[in-house]
């Protein structure tokens, strides 16, 4: 195929996936007297950051919730994957061909199946409307996911060094504190995005398990629209605030990421 028609294509493709972007920037700097159906998809007149500061006002409290709940669960569950993941991939032991395909049929229960069971179980053990309750949520709930990444990870590194290792002396911790660890990187960087951004934005256990005062950023910003008028200025600049610690995160963090992905799958 000729090469300008591909990048033809691939142009048309990346103007319709950034026109949802364009309209929630553009109408994030407007006046509220811009904001109509037929102006949609103009430019503003003047660029007016009203929208963002009140967004930010009311979104403060829940961006703070976010910062507790996302860090802490995704570092627990990236370190829990990385030890399953180095257990299921270099130690086998009697039933471990069968644990690992139930730890993956973790990913497949749904949501919703398991919130009345659930707010039951954090009522119990105190831990229902609070942050430490929803990073417990997101760390079971995320080990699967990391355990098949560090799993298919591990298995790209030879195990000729393991077996180096035991003749060293080394324990089974050891050998991952010492050798497996240190190898982890990139293997850390793709967890830590993928965690990092499932946990903030997720909705579904954040409005089920907590209440005003302890609700991450998504909840917020869906009350952000009201009952009765929205204020879209101040809604599409609550959306991009809230989107911003991913955007970061993935502009810092993402040759890495694509570096992990590859060398797990090309290796494995």
């Amino acid at each position: 195929m000729n090469r300008t028609l591909i990048y033809l294509i691939l142009l048309v493709f990346a103007v319709i996936f950034l026109t949802p972007v364009y309209v929630v920037l553009i109408t994030s700097v407007k006046d509220v007297s811009e904001i109509t159906l037929d102006q949609m998809w103009k430019l503003p007149k003047t660029i007016e950051f009203g929208g963002y500061i009140e967004a930010f006002k009311r979104l403060e409290p829940s961006f703070l919730n976010s910062i507790y709940l996302a860090i802490p669960a995704t570092v627990l569950s990236s370190l829990l994957g990385s030890l399953n993941g180095y257990i299921l991939a270099k130690w086998r032991f009697r039933g471990s061909e069968v644990l690992f395909p139930v730890i993956l049929f973790g990913m497949f229960i749904p949501y919703q199946s398991i919130l009345i069971p659930l707010i039951e179980f954090l009522r119990i053990i105190g831990l229902y409307n609070t942050i430490p309750g929803l990073i417990l949520v997101h760390v079971i709930y995320g080990i699967p996911i990391t355990t098949l990444i560090f799993r298919n990870y591990y298995v790209s590194i030879p195990d000729a060094i393991l077996e180096s290792a035991k003749i060293d002396g080394s324990g089974i911790f050891g050998i991952y504190r010492y050798i497996f660890l240190p190898l982890s990187i990139s293997g850390f960087v793709v967890v830590g995005i993928w965690q990092f951004t499932s946990v903030w934005n997720e909705f579904l256990f954040a409005v089920s398990i907590t209440t005003s005062g302890n609700q991450p950023i998504m909840v917020a910003l869906q009350n952000l629209a009201g009952s009765q008028i929205v204020q879209w200025n101040v809604q599409m600049a609550g959306a991009v605030l809230a989107a911003l610690p991913t955007l970061v995160v993935y502009i810092l963090l993402g040759r890495y990421f694509i570096r992990g992905i590859l060398a797990g799958s090309v290796k494995g």
